[in-house]
C-alpha cells in the first residue's frame, strides 16, 4: 500500500516538476523577510485589568494603554505598505538594533524597561496616595553593551558581585571601576535567567573617565500596603505605558474616581519623581485610541503633543488631547474634565 502511494507521489512530482518548482520559488520570495518594519495604527489594552490592588476602589470609567502594530516586511506586505496610507515603512537601519545585537537582546532590554517602568508607577502611585511602599531589594541589570566593550556580560544580567565584593547599588559599581586601572579585568558574579554565572569585563579609559562599556539600570523588589499584583504577559515589553499605569494604580488607592466615567487612553513613560517622558509612534497610538472611541488621549508635552494635535487636525479626529509633563499635571487635567 505504502509503496503504491510512494510511486504515485513520485510520478506526480515528475509530471508537475516545473509548476512545483515555480510554486516554491514564489513562496520563498514572498516569505523572505526584507530589511524593513511596517508600522500601522494599533489599538487599546485595558490597563485596569492588569492592576489588582487588594480592596481597591472601583471606577466608572477606565484607563487604556495604547500599542502600535509592528510587522517585519515581506515582498507582498512591502507592496501593500506602498499603497496603503495607514501603513508606514521604516528601514531596519533606523531601529535600535545594532550590528552586535540580536532581536532577543532588544526584547530583553525592552522587558527591563517595562519592569522598571512598572516599579516607578507603583512607587509613585503609592507615594501620591499616601500608602506604604517599601524597597526590599535592589537589582542592577545590564541594559546595553557598547561595541567597544571587552566583556562576556550579556543584556539582562543581574550583577551580584564584582571581584568578590557584593553589589548593592550603582554607586558600588562606579566606585569599583573608578578605583581600577586601565586594562584590569573585573570578574562579575551575575544572575542570568535563574542561574548564577561568572563573567568578565576589561576596564578602559577615555580622557579622565574609566569604563567597562556597559550601561546598567537599577530595579527594585518591594512590598506595599495594600498589596498590589500586576498582570503583564511574558511577551509584553517597553515603558511607554508608565503614565497610564500610574494613574490606574492611583485610582484604585483613592476614594475619588479620577476617570469621571470617561474612557481615557494615552502614552508616556513615568519616572519615580513623576516626570512624564516622550515616546515613539504617537500618531499610530492616537489612531488606535480614536478607533476604539476613547474620550481622552493623554500624551507627553513637546514634540509628542504637537504631533498628536497635527494628526487630529489632519484627520478631523473627535477626541480630546491633553499634553502633560508630570503626573501631578495629569491629575489636574483629569480633575478639570469633571465639568
Amino acid at each position: 500500500m505504502f509503496s503504491k502511494l510512494y510511486e504515485k507521489i513520485k510520478e506526480f512530482i515528475k509530471e508537475q516538476y516545473l509548476y512545483l518548482s515555480l510554486y516554491f520559488v514564489i513562496l520563498a520570495v514572498c516569505l523572505y523577510p526584507l530589511p524593513y518594519y511596517i508600522y500601522s495604527g494599533g489599538g487599546l489594552i485595558s490597563v485596569d485589568e492588569r492592576v489588582e490592588v487588594t480592596n481597591g476602589y472601583q471606577a466608572e470609567g477606565n484607563f487604556h494603554l495604547c500599542y502600535v502594530s509592528e510587522l517585519r516586511a515581506t515582498l507582498p506586505t512591502y507592496i501593500l505598505a506602498k499603497i496603503l496610507p495607514s501603513w508606514e515603512l521604516s528601514p531596519m537601519s533606523d531601529s535600535a538594533l545594532s550590528d552586535s545585537e540580536t532581536d532577543e537582546d532588544i526584547f530583553m532590554r525592552d522587558r527591563l524597561f517595562l519592569n522598571t517602568g512598572n516599579t516607578n508607577a507603583v512607587s509613585l502611585a503609592y507615594q501620591k496616595a499616601n500608602r506604604s511602599f517599601e524597597v526590599t531589594n535592589t537589582k542592577n541589570y545590564v541594559l546595553y553593551i557598547d561595541e567597544r566593550a571587552d566583556t562576556t556580560l550579556k543584556i539582562g544580567d543581574d550583577i551580584r558581585e564584582i571581584n568578590g565584593q557584593k553589589i548593592e547599588n550603582l554607586e558600588d559599581i562606579r566606585s569599583i571601576i573608578l578605583n581600577s586601572n586601565p586594562q584590569d579585568t573585573l570578574t562579575f558574579l551575575v544572575l542570568r535567567g535563574e542561574k548564577e554565572k561568572e563573567a568578565t569585563g576589561v576596564v578602559y579609559q577615555e580622557g579622565e573617565e574609566k569604563f567597562i562599556g556597559v550601561a546598567i539600570q537599577s530595579d527594585f523588589d518591594y512590598e506595599t500596603d495594600p498589596k498590589i499584583t500586576l498582570h503583564f504577559s511574558k511577551n509584553e515589553a517597553g515603558s511607554s505605558g508608565g503614565l497610564l499605569l500610574t494613574l490606574s494604580i492611583y485610582n484604585q488607592l483613592v476614594k475619588e474616581d479620577i476617570t469621571h466615567g470617561l474612557k481615557i487612553a494615552g502614552t508616556g513613560t513615568i519616572e519615580m519623581d513623576g516626570t512624564v517622558g516622550p515616546i515613539g509612534g504617537v500618531k499610530y497610538k492616537l489612531s488606535g485610541a480614536v478607533k476604539e472611541k476613547a474620550d481622552v488621549f493623554l500624551v507627553p508635552k513637546g514634540d509628542n503633543y504637537e504631533e498628536a494635535i497635527k494628526e487630529k487636525e489632519k484627520h478631523h479626529y473627535k477626541i480630546k488631547i491633553i499634553g502633560v509633563e508630570t503626573f501631578d499635571e495629569a491629575l489636574e487635567s483629569l480633575e478639570n474634565l469633571k465639568s
